[in-house]
């Protein structure tokens, strides 16, 4: 029953991480393409996946847009104007 249970958790985490992996924006992975990434996870089960949630996905999203992008200026923020 261990053995079973160990299996499902490596086939939900790999799963979970290669919908997030095509899920996410090209521009925002970390260290490798998404492709790479892609075959890192179906070729290394369990480790590829640990690896893509370490070191590939992408991080929190800076205010204003996109990950890496500078904010955006206060009147393009519709947030910002509501407020007035």
């Amino acid at each position: 029953m261990p053995r079973v249970l160990l299996v499902l958790l490596v086939v939900t985490v790999t799963v979970y991480a290669l919908v997030e992996a095509f899920q996410s924006d090209a521009r925002a992975i970390r260290r490798m393409p998404r492709w790479l990434w892609v075959a890192a996870i179906i070729c290394l089960p369990g480790v590829g996946a640990v690896c893509w949630f370490l070191l590939g996905r992408p991080g929190p999203a800076l205010p204003g847009g996109a990950p890496g992008r500078p904010p955006i200026a206060p009147d393009d923020d519709p947030d910002f104007l509501r407020r007035l």
